[in-house]
């Protein structure tokens, strides 16, 4: 949808790319190109560069197949389809274990858990590196496998990379092995669903709150100025206010206890109300602090 911001649809587009080479692979047959509000011709001819580069497949020879590409015949033994990716929420990691589920196939997960120190050490060394801040902000976001929580994560594997060993190999091979022997079953699909419609409840509740706290925090600043605070105190009281902002959107988003003071007539509000109530409260108190000295 045109709504999506650019990050959102380029990951869209890469996932129902994956789904059109599943089905093409699984049948053995062409692979047409999907229509363009589907996929950009761009993200299409990255895909199909890459999959020739992996043998995967070959022009067609015939005639009525001229122009179209067809995936080559089964190898021996199986064909694993890595996805290279920082996959920072377990959302986006759903989303590829729904696809793996739909056609019965094997899922597993490989997180390589990395000390930020070792990230802007390795970052730096990049031919294009990224700003220290993008490191830090990943840091913060990224969420690692819940073995417990999610059932679907199961077949999950947490290795150190900063300091690779031959047992690591061992490891890796014994997940994949594990992974081909039980092909996810779509029999899982309702309490997996119900996580899934969870987990984008809560992204739901999370957006809706954080754009709620900026409107609070525009209005607050708004009324600042009306006091005649002086400037240099407004940019301090706007570093207050948006710190405090991302601090009670980090407590919604991990689903921690929110802050003590909440009001006790909330206790039976949704988190999000709650979170924009408390966070009002906090705001008022901020800005007094600076309209009473």
């Amino acid at each position: 949808p045109p709504q999506l911001p650019p990050w959102k649809r380029s990951r869209r587009e890469v996932l129902q790319g994956l789904e059109r080479l599943l089905r093409a692979l699984l049948s053995a047959g062409p692979l047409p190109a999907p229509p363009a509000a589907a996929v950009s011709p761009q993200a299409w001819g990255r895909l199909l560069a890459c999959c020739r580069r992996q043998g995967l497949l070959a022009a067609a020879e015939s005639h009525a197949g001229a122009g179209r590409d067809r995936t080559q015949a089964a190898a021996p033994g199986p064909l694993y389809l890595i996805l290279d990716d920082n996959f920072y929420y377990q959302s986006m990691r759903y989303e590829v274990y729904q696809l793996a589920r739909k056609y019965s196939l094997s899922f597993c997960q490989l997180f390589l858990d990395c000390p930020v120190e070792c990230c802007l050490q390795r970052n730096r060394l990049r031919s294009h590196p990224l700003p220290d801040q993008t490191i830090y902000l990943m840091a913060r976001k990224i969420e690692m496998p819940d073995l417990k929580k999610n059932a679907w994560e199961q077949n999950s594997l947490i290795l150190k990379s900063f300091d690779c060993t031959l047992e690591d190999d061992e490891q890796i091979i014994s997940l994949l092995a594990t992974a081909l022997e039980n092909p996810v079953k779509q029999i899982e699909e309702n309490a997996e669903q119900k996580e899934a419609d969870r987990a984008i409840c809560a992204a739901s509740a999370v957006h809706q709150a954080d754009q709620t706290c900026r409107r609070i925090v525009s209005q607050t600043m708004k009324d600042a100025k009306d006091k005649n605070i002086l400037p240099s105190e407004m940019k301090s009281l706007a570093e207050e206010l948006n710190k405090l902002r991302i601090e009670f959107l980090e407590d919604l988003r991990q689903g921690r206890n929110l802050k003590s003071h909440i009001c006790l007539q909330n206790q039976y509000s949704d988190p999000a109300t709650s979170v924009i109530s408390s966070f009002q409260h906090e705001a008022t108190n901020i800005v007094n602090k600076y309209i009473l000295k």
